[in-house]
């Protein structure tokens, strides 16, 4: 009768491991059944997905294994990918002469980001001039399996800035951060 109880105990937690386990890494999952139409990744690359971006053929990001990211250049040298903030997909630009991660208002909201206009009471410069920016935290900060938590950033009105920039308030939690071979590797 223990043995049996054991045993259930034993698969009550491996079933309900498993989407848990899924929800944090969809790619291996689909690897490891085998769905038809996908090959076989390189030994280190765990999963490529594509990057879309208005002005260039789509660059890919790689997640590579361990808590490593590659970034490939669009064709104006950019690194654009997609970012999870709290939890939300964006397409955002690595600025390594950003101080903070930006972002626009609608953004911040979209992301669960509350400011008031009281909010924005600091003065920042940006490469279109001078504009006024609320300081916020994002809770966390994800590419791949690089996940960074409390990160500083700012929020900028719509006029003031029309994506997100991934600045090293972010850069600067990692290990090490690159330009490799036309690539931008991110290291935690």
């Amino acid at each position: 009768m223990l043995r049996k109880l054991i045993i259930l105990v034993v698969c009550a937690v491996a079933s309900a491991s498993v989407p848990l386990l899924y929800e944090r890494n969809p790619d291996l999952f689909r690897r490891l059944l085998g769905q038809a139409g996908e090959t076989q990744a390189a030994p280190q690359t765990i999963a490529k997905a594509e990057i879309r971006t208005a002005n260039a053929p789509a660059p890919t990001t790689e997640v590579l294994l361990g808590r490593k990211v590659r970034i490939a250049a669009d064709g104006q040298g950019h690194f654009s990918a997609d970012f999870r903030l709290n939890g939300r997909s964006v397409d955002a630009l690595v600025d390594t002469g950003a101080t903070l991660v930006a972002m626009n208002a609608s953004t911040a909201r979209r992301v669960g980001i509350k400011v008031m206009p009281a909010d924005f009471k600091y003065k920042v410069r940006t490469a279109n001039g001078e504009t006024r920016a609320a300081g916020v935290t994002i809770d966390k900060l994800q590419i791949g399996r690089i996940l960074v938590e409390d990160v500083e950033a700012v929020v900028l009105d719509d006029k003031a800035l029309d994506g997100t920039l991934i600045g090293v308030s972010f850069l600067k939690r990692l290990a090490k951060y690159q330009v490799e071979n036309g690539a931008l590797l991110l290291v935690q």
